[in-house]
C-alpha cells in the first residue's frame, strides 16, 4: 500500500492542487491519478474557513463515486453533516464560509449539494484501519486501546476533538493534551487537526496539519516512506493560530 496522506485542507483548493501536482499526480476524467500505483488519502476537515470549500468537496465526492477515497472525517466534516440534516449548530468557527458559499448557488444546487454530503459522510468510518492494522488515519489522533474498540462517544469525541481537558484558552479554542507522546503503539497513526508549523513526528504518530488556511503550508506524509512533501499555502499567515508543544 503507497499513500500519500494530505493534512487538514479547510477549503485551500488551489493549495490541494498544487500539492496533488507536487506529489507526482496527474488528473484524469477529472480524478488523480499516479503512475506508480499511489493513492490519496485525507485526515479530513476539507471544508470551513477557506475560500474554496465546494470545490474541495466536489473532489471528495469524485473519489467517492469512484470507489478511491480514503478520508477520516473530522470535527467540521459532523458539524456540516449536522447542518446538512438540519440541525440547530451555529454557524462560526469557519462553518459560515462554507455556508456562504452555499447560500450563493441557485436554491436546487444547495439542496443538491447538502443531500449529497449528507451520502458523503454516512459512508465514511470514524478513522481509516489501514494495511493490516499498520496504519491508522485518525482526524485529531486515536488511543492504542482504542482501535478496533466498538464505536462510542467516547472515541468518537477523541477522534473528532482530540484529547480535550474541558478547559479553553482565550480565543475559545479547547486545551488538548499532548496525547501523542503516550503513545507506545506499534501501528502508525496520521492526524491533523491542531496546526503546528512543522510536521510533527513523536513516537509513531505525525501530525500533518500545518495550518495551510492559517498561512502555513499544505502537507502530506507519504507512506510507508513517511516522507513529508508540502506546499506553501497562498493564504494570510496568522500565526497565533499554530501551537508550540515543549
Amino acid at each position: 500500500m503507497k499513500l500519500d496522506i494530505i493534512g487538514d485542507i479547510h477549503g485551500c483548493y488551489d493549495e490541494l492542487l498544487s500539492l496533488i501536482e507536487k506529489l507526482g499526480y496527474s488528473f484524469a476524467s477529472g480524478l488523480p491519478f499516479h503512475q506508480d500505483g499511489r493513492r490519496l488519502a485525507f485526515v479530513g476537515d476539507a471544508m470551513d474557513r477557506g475560500p474554496a470549500s465546494l470545490n474541495t468537496l466536489e473532489l471528495m465526492f469524485k473519489l467517492q463515486d469512484n470507489h478511491s477515497l480514503i478520508y477520516s472525517p473530522g470535527n467540521h466534516c459532523n458539524k456540516l453533516y449536522r447542518l446538512a440534516k438540519g440541525s440547530n449548530v451555529q454557524k462560526k468557527n469557519g462553518l459560515e464560509t462554507t455556508v456562504a458559499e452555499l447560500n450563493a448557488l441557485p436554491p436546487k444546487e444547495k439542496t443538491r449539494f447538502l443531500d449529497r454530503y449528507r451520502q458523503f459522510y454516512e459512508a465514511l468510518p470514524l478513522y481509516e484501519n489501514l494495511d493490516n492494522g499498520k496504519l491508522i488515519i485518525a482526524h485529531a489522533g486515536i488511543r492504542e486501546q482504542m482501535i478496533g474498540e466498538p464505536f462510542s462517544k467516547k472515541i468518537q469525541s477523541f477522534v473528532l476533538y482530540g484529547d480535550t481537558t474541558g478547559e479553553t484558552l482565550p480565543d475559545g479554542r479547547p486545551v488538548r493534551r499532548d496525547w501523542a507522546k503516550m503513545y507506545f503503539g506499534d501501528a502508525w497513526i496520521v492526524y491533523g487537526h491542531t496546526p503546528v508549523t512543522e510536521a510533527r513526528f513523536v513516537n509513531r504518530t505525525v501530525n500533518i496539519d500545518t495550518g495551510c488556511v492559517f498561512g502555513g503550508k499544505l502537507t502530506a506524509v507519504r507512506y510507508p516512506e513517511m516522507e513529508i512533501v508540502s506546499v506553501t499555502s497562498q493564504q494570510p499567515h496568522i500565526p497565533e493560530k499554530f501551537t508550540h508543544f515543549d
